[in-house]
């Protein structure tokens, strides 16, 4: 027997169909296609018509990856949800163990997997688009490369480490004609892109202020900033482009198209520092006679993760050439950068950093990233508006009216699949591929929330930030001589 459900739809401006109001037929046939009817709503008109479920993808989207880690197997596993809109062709990485792992999970053809990057982007292409998940800053050269080949780039944030990196990644994406999508995948978190529709709406007037706080988490950023990938500005960048360039790029997204015309940042390396070694403290936590009373262990972070059974991030990076279990991740303490007493790393970047920005018409906006916290990634915002106050506690967002000094709670629907990417970021890893999936199937940029021109600014604005600390003075956007 079929089961019918019957959905009234607004269709959103981006799909391209009759405007208005759709009333929707979802025939849900066992073990069967699923077909839909849909019916136009007019003042005049019905119209009858019938299409598959996934009728804007003309056809399955090839894509190869750069850089098997960790974001690159997370956003690859899309192809595994949805096989019929994505396949995985090829992979490139350095490490034996993460390309054969990728290799193994899409059933990739040997002539198609490299050690190399260089090597893939010489064959003739043989793929639609490209994820980049490389290091920071090995960003500009495949990006470049492969949008000169005519691949779409989804490429890992930030951009690239230097201004003129990200300015060359631009022009080859724009030159070619091939769409960017960067990896801001706040964006795409539906509670998230809620509140600018809220602020677009008119909820609470004009925009007069944001204050907007990044809590890393204690245990996160002792893992990615301490001993982890992003500890040393030299081998990767700075925190705030590393970590905060999504915060950085929300508010500039936020302010609604205005300039930051001032800004201005303060933070330094905090507590993570040799003379804040607890006295008989080993170099490393295994060997250590007072890990027991150090929260920032490497056994609580791994191994007690590991022996409960937990293998995903951050167990699952410390592993680069196995599978983690019990003995690969004490072998991986004993011996690898995971296992350093946080006291005793060549980490460099900053674990609390502010930032106060100023945009045309007077808009303000503070900044606030901080390391030592319990929620791991869980953004804070209060934007404060002429004609009410928005809050967003990471869960929810809250209006409160001036006029009618009455609160309204708003929540987003996410049909994000669960443990797909980073928990912190509320499934938006999964609407972020779903998005660039679609944009490539469907030949339309107008999907890409994180496209070149805007991305651009947002990551200007970061670099400018990070001038203002180092040289303890107000930058003036734009104007590189003027104090």
């Amino acid at each position: 027997m079929q089961h019918l459900t019957c959905t009234l739809w607004e269709a959103p401006s981006h799909y391209q169909l009759h405007s208005g109001w759709f009333l929707f037929i979802y025939h849900g046939i066992p073990d069967s296609l699923v077909f839909i009817s849909f019916y136009t709503i007019g003042p005049d008109l019905w119209k009858g018509q019938h299409s598959s479920q996934d009728t804007r993808m003309s056809s399955t989207v090839r894509v190869v990856v750069v850089g098997a880690g960790n974001r690159g197997d997370s956003y690859s596993r899309f192809a595994s949800i949805h096989p019929e809109r994505m396949e995985v062709v090829g992979v490139a990485d350095p490490r034996k163990f993460a390309r054969t792992k990728l290799q193994q999970q899409h059933n990739i053809l040997n002539e198609n997997v490299f050690d190399d990057w260089k090597s893939m982007a010489e064959r003739e292409k043989f793929a639609d688009a490209v994820f980049i998940c490389t290091p920071d800053r090995l960003h500009k050269e495949p990006a470049v490369a492969f949008a000169n080949k005519g691949y779409h780039v989804l490429l890992e944030k930030p951009m690239a480490t230097t201004v003129e990196d990200c300015k060359a990644i631009v022009k080859a994406c724009t030159q070619s004609g091939v769409m960017l999508t960067v990896a801001h995948v706040l964006r795409y978190d539906p509670l998230i892109h809620l509140i600018k529709e809220l602020i677009d709406s008119g909820a609470i007037g004009d925009i007069i202020h944001i204050q907007h706080l990044e809590p890393v988490g204690f245990y996160h950023f002792a893992h990615s900033f301490v001993r982890g990938n992003w500890r040393n500005e030299a081998e990767s960048s700075f925190a705030l482009l590393a970590k905060s360039c999504h915060d950085i790029d929300l508010i500039h997204h936020w302010a609604g198209g205005r300039r930051c015309v001032k800004v201005s940042s303060f933070g330094s390396v905090s507590h993570f520092q040799k003379e804040k070694k607890p006295v008989g403290a080993a170099d490393r936590c295994v060997d250590c006679p007072v890990e027991k009373d150090c929260p920032y262990s490497a056994c609580k972070i791994y191994l007690d993760r590991v022996k409960q059974g937990h293998t995903g991030w951050p167990v699952s990076v410390i592993c680069q050439s196995s599978l983690p279990d019990i003995e690969t991740v004490t072998e991986a303490l004993k011996t690898g950068p995971y296992g350093r007493c946080v006291y005793s790393c060549d980490n460099d970047v900053c674990s609390n950093q502010v930032v106060n920005m100023e945009f045309e018409g007077g808009l303000t906006a503070a900044f606030s990233m901080v390391a030592f916290t319990e929620e791991i990634c869980q953004r804070k915002t209060v934007i404060y508006g002429s004609k009410g106050e928005l809050s967003y506690n990471g869960h929810e967002i809250s209006v409160f009216d001036f006029l009618t000094q009455r609160s309204t709670k708003h929540t987003a629907q996410n049909n994000a699949p669960r443990n797909f990417g980073m928990s912190g970021h509320g499934g938006a890893d999964y609407h972020l591929v779903d998005t660039f999936i679609s944009a490539v199937a469907s030949n339309d940029p107008s999907m890409i929330r994180s496209g070149p021109q805007e991305t651009l600014l947002s990551h200007l604005l970061v670099f400018e930030a990070e001038r203002s600390r180092l040289e303890s003075r107000v930058v003036y956007c734009g104007d590189s001589g003027k104090n």
